[in-house]
């Protein structure tokens, strides 16, 4: 950038020379300029006045060919590692991070907010020391060439500073405001596609297109404020430089009335006045990508400063044996402080069939979450082999247990990869098997691409029941160690649910497995079951034990066998 900048401030000087080499030569020979003779005494100095300017535009030109592309590719790589750095550290954050900020937001910060850092990061930074070089050059020649009339030509350099410093200042504010308002955007329509179907079926289309049209007219509204900063700061820039001239022609007119400066010297000055014209009023446009990337990175940092509320103390890859201990367990959501479970206590043998059973919002799913570490206790411990969780490998863990949602979750894509998504390495033969056995291999080869078939966003095209049992597929295939079903039979019809159940039987044998359920089916023999109610154990013991009671288990009990009649 330096030599770019070097050769480019040198051309004026070589214009001067011809100005003055062709001023003196007509001065000293008296002839009249339309005299042939004194063109050819005179032409060949003008070819090598004009091959050296050609010369040094050439090495200008090269020069900031090689700069632009040094700054504006590393700039792109930057901004593929930011990306890739944001993304990742996404990923380890905990699930309240999830809740606590909408996807719109954090898409936002992933796209729109890398993009201005970017800006910042290539053409600002490759502008801004162009700008600071190039000027550096030109005011150390034009003081060189004469101090008085340098003065003269950047007098309005003070009113140039000030109105930077006032205007960025009130860019930055402004763009903080519209890196918001965008984020804000992003979720209306994250959340309005994400459940267009809801929206379609209350007929709420118009209301969200005005409440759209209402976000986007603030948006608009933010935007133009800053556009008419701009549209003031360029005039402004525009109008210093054209001061800047009119002084430097007035001074330097009298200059050259009283010889102390030739002609070439004002030709000079014009042109480093025409090299200041772009750095300055592009001084504006820096100073808005500069603000922008300011803002955008202060969004990107809160992130990344953020830190995860549960991470990873060790690397053991350890067989998890299945014995499960909750000791005095209690828990708070920290996003909305509820408190879902109260001093919850039991213990799980390896190989033991537990179900956890209880209304809405007692608890069960919370029960689901703590043992796969998603959230940690606020207060008591769970171990698994007497070995207390937070001092477990988190991977490991997570791998060892199968885990199939009460919400299910089916990626855009094929089948089989949703499938895979389980194990990896699996080949297309066990995805068929394990697909068998959660009962929906039937289903599958009825479709036109069988288990190629693509699945759109978010399982849209499959019914309940099927997105219920290949989760059920995803969570066998992991051969897990400890398997948990959190209300995952419930879209299933009886026939249905029968096949699963008869393969659970056979292939939960040796296996710790926990039902968080509504129903009791009675192909499954628990070895244990825990009534919840307002996150404390209500009642506890076996399927006969309980019906005696005359408690929520037994009211259970009796519904589903006056339902089966």
């Amino acid at each position: 950038m330096g030599l770019a900048n070097y050769f480019q401030v040198l051309v004026p000087k070589v214009i001067k020379e011809a100005f003055d080499f062709i001023e003196n030569k007509i001065a000293a020979d008296g002839q009249v300029l339309a005299d042939q003779k004194f063109f050819d005494f005179i032409g060949q100095d003008i070819l090598k006045y004009s091959g050296l300017v050609i010369l040094l535009a050439l090495l200008n030109g090269i020069f900031m060919y090689f700069m632009r592309k040094t700054i504006i590719v590393m700039s792109r790589l930057i901004e593929y590692d930011i990306r890739k750095e944001i993304y990742g550290h996404y990923q380890k954050l905990d699930l309240a991070f999830f809740k606590r900020n909408k996807v719109g937001d954090l898409m936002s910060r992933l796209s729109e907010d890398v993009g201005k850092v970017r800006m910042y990061l290539g053409p600002g930074i490759l502008y801004g020391i162009r700008v600071i070089l190039l000027f550096t050059f030109v005011i150390i020649a034009m003081f060189r060439e004469n101090v008085e009339l340098s003065f003269y030509t950047l007098l309005p350099l003070p009113i140039l500073s000030i109105s930077i410093y006032y205007i960025s200042s009130i860019i930055h504010r402004r763009t903080d405001k519209i890196q918001k308002q965008v984020a804000k955007l992003h979720n209306i329509t994250q959340e309005v596609y994400s459940g267009i179907s809801i929206v379609k079926s209350y007929v709420k289309e118009n209301q969200f297109l005005e409440y759209f049209e209402e976000q986007s007219e603030d948006y608009k509204n933010k935007s133009l404020d800053l556009a008419r900063v701009n549209a003031f700061f360029f005039p402004l820039m525009i109008l210093l430089v054209g001061l800047s001239t009119i002084l430097m022609i007035l001074k330097g007119g009298q200059l050259y009335m009283r010889g102390e400066i030739t002609m070439g010297t004002l030709v000079e000055f014009v042109i480093y006045i025409q090299y200041l014209t772009w750095p300055i009023t592009s001084i504006g446009w820096i100073a808005s990508i500069v603000q922008q990337a300011d803002a955008s990175q202060m969004r990107i940092n809160k992130v990344l400063q953020t830190k995860p509320q549960i991470s990873n103390p060790i690397q053991n890859q350890v067989t998890l044996g299945g014995n499960i201990k909750f000791e005095n367990v209690f828990f708070t959501y920290p996003d909305t402080g509820i408190e879902a479970l109260k001093g919850i206590s039991f213990d799980l043998k390896q190989g033991e069939k537990l179900a956890i059973i209880g209304k809405t919002a007692s608890g069960k799913s919370t029960i689901a979450d703590l043992l796969l570490r998603l959230y940690d206790t606020t207060h008591g411990s769970i171990q698994f082999d007497g070995t207390d969780i937070k001092s477990m490998d988190l991977n490991n863990l997570r791998k060892r247990i199968g885990y199939v949602p009460q919400s299910v979750f089916i990626f855009s894509d094929s089948i089989e990869n949703n499938v895979r998504f389980g194990k990896p390495e699996a080949n297309l033969e066990n995805i068929i098997s394990y697909s068998e056995k959660a009962a929906i291999k039937k289903d599958i080869e009825n479709l036109p691409d069988q288990f190629q078939t693509f699945i759109g966003e978010r399982g849209v095209t499959l019914s309940g029941g099927q997105k219920q049992r290949l989760s059920i597929a995803r969570a066998l295939i992991k051969e897990p160690d400890i398997i948990i079903f959190d209300d995952c039979l419930s879209a299933l019809d009886a026939n249905t649910e029968h096949l699963i159940l008869e393969y659970l039987n056979e292939v939960l044998k040796n296996k710790t497995a926990i039902f968080i359920t509504h129903r009791i089916s009675s192909l499954l023999e628990f070895d244990k079951i825990i009534v919840l109610e307002d996150g404390k154990i209500a009642e506890v013991g076996t399927h006969e034990k309980l019906k005696e009671t005359g408690g929520y288990y037994s009211q259970i009990v009796k519904k589903q066998m006056e339902t089966s009649r």
